[in-house]
């Protein structure tokens, strides 16, 4: 059975950085970030396969950087030059296809954990 734990989070001025963190129990290979916003449909922010090659919505490249420590089971989201329209509540997730890896479809990551929270105010 595959468990994940979303952790960090929370409030930030425009500008500014937060850290989410994610440990994961009984997998070791695709994993990614994933946020909705209220209203919207969730999409992908960041996929990391067990190559540890990153893959980033446009939307966030140059800003977020995704990364893994397997020894530790657990996989990061930094998050820097912060907007008001990256809030939302962020997941992670585990078991993604090669198309969801590539693609940061959510529709393709069997496993989730429960969110974490990110507002940014302007």
């Amino acid at each position: 059975q595959v468990q994940l734990v979303a952790s960090g989070g929370g409030s930030a001025q425009s500008g500014g950085s937060l850290r989410l963190s994610c440990v994961i129990d009984g997998y070791t290979s695709n994993l990614g970030w994933f946020r909705q916003a209220p209203g919207k449909e969730r999409e992908g922010v960041a996929t990391i396969d067990k190559a540890e090659t990153p893959r980033y919505s446009d939307s966030v490249k140059g800003r977020f950087i995704i990364s893994r420590d397997d020894a530790k089971s657990a996989m990061y989201l930094q998050m820097n030059s912060l907007r008001p329209e990256d809030t939302a509540m962020y997941y992670c997730a585990a078991g993604g296809s090669p198309v969801g890896v590539r693609d940061l479809r959510p529709d393709a990551w069997p496993y989730w954990g429960q969110g974490a929270q990110v507002t940014v105010s302007a």
